[in-house]
Formats: structure tokens, C-alpha cells, sequence
């Protein structure tokens, strides 16, 4: 019996698309939707997404254009944008929201680097208990008489070359990102 390791596979590609998508919430000194996707604004008592709302677009390198569907959700949509953290400042006109990127600093360069390790890191870690618990089904199958010990050692040799490769996916990512990041 060969082990099937297609569901740990595609477990393993969830893990490295959310680790891109946190990637692309990071501001770097150029303009992105992303940067403002997520951010929640109260709406009619509800928090709903800014990208529920209106369409975010980037007219140049360096700004962000929001515009709403309902103008009376200008005010909100500027106070969200700035209280969200990104240390973003908003400008209202009156029918669409301006926000200008400002150049990043050394050191907000060199913290969004920590951060990106951070999560390359995080990444890794729910790459190591996913083959942790991917094991244990094997050793369980081995056990309960399903598997042979030649079933276990080439699930664990392939195993170990699904995690070496998703490895190097990260590690690319990490060095992509940083290279963005660093970029002036």
C-alpha cells in the first residue's frame, strides 16, 4: 500500500497561500489594495469590510484611491483607515478617499523585516505540526496492520521532501518579500 499524501499536500499549500496573503497586507513603500482590504468599518452598527464597501484603487505608485458606494460613508471610511494602524493618513474630499504611501524609513524597513521573519517562522511551525500529525496517521496505519514498515519508511522519505519543499517556498517568499521591503 502506497500512502496517499495529496490532502497533507494541499494542507501544505493553504499554509503557504495565508503566508503569502499576510505577506501582501504588509505595507512596503509602494501603493497596494491589499494594504486597506481588510480593514473593518462601522457601518450602519456593523463592522463590515472596507472592500464591501467601495473599490480601492491605486492611480499612482504612491496612492490609494477609495471609493464608496454610499458617500455617507466617507467619515467612517477616513476614521478606519486611520485608526487602523498602518499608520496611514486619509484625506476626504467629499466623494472619494485619498491615501498617500509615505516613504518608509531604515527603520520601518528593518521592523517590517522582523515581521516578515516572524510569519515565515509561524509558517514553518504549522508546517512541522502538520507532519507531526501526518506521521502519527502513518504510525497508526503501520500499527493497525495497513501498512507495511516499507509503507512507513517511504511515506516518511517523501514526507520529508514535501517539507524540505515547502521549505524553500517559504524561504523564497521571505527573501521576496524582504527584497520588496528593502527596496527604495
Amino acid at each position: 500500500m502506497a500512502y496517499n499524501l495529496r490532502s497533507f499536500e494541499q494542507n501544505m499549500d493553504g499554509i503557504i497561500s495565508k503566508l503569502q496573503e499576510e505577506f501582501s497586507k504588509l505595507r512596503t513603500g509602494r501603493a497596494t489594495t491589499s494594504i486597506l482590504e481588510d480593514i473593518l468599518v462601522p457601518y450602519y452598527g456593523t463592522q463590515t469590510p472596507l472592500k464591501q464597501m467601495a473599490s480601492i484603487s491605486v492611480p499612482e505608485g504612491s496612492m490609494l484611491v477609495v471609493q464608496p458606494w454610499d458617500k455617507n460613508a466617507l467619515g467612517d471610511i477616513e476614521n478606519a483607515i486611520a485608526n487602523s494602524g498602518k499608520g496611514l493618513a486619509a484625506t476626504n474630499d467629499g466623494n472619494v478617499v485619498r491615501i498617500k504611501i509615505p516613504p518608509m524609513t531604515m527603520e520601518r524597513r528593518q521592523e517590517l523585516s522582523k515581521l516578515i521573519q516572524a510569519q515565515a517562522e509561524e509558517a514553518r511551525v504549522a508546517l512541522r505540526s502538520l507532519r507531526q500529525k501526518e506521521w502519527q496517521d502513518i504510525l497508526g496505519e503501520v500499527k493497525a496492520g495497513k501498512a507495511t514498515e516499507d509503507d512507513k519508511y517511504r511515506a516518511e522519505k517523501d514526507l520529508n521532501e514535501l517539507i524540505k519543499k515547502y521549505n524553500e517556498k517559504i524561504e523564497s517568499a521571505v527573501n521576496n518579500k524582504i527584497k520588496e521591503v528593502e527596496t527604495i
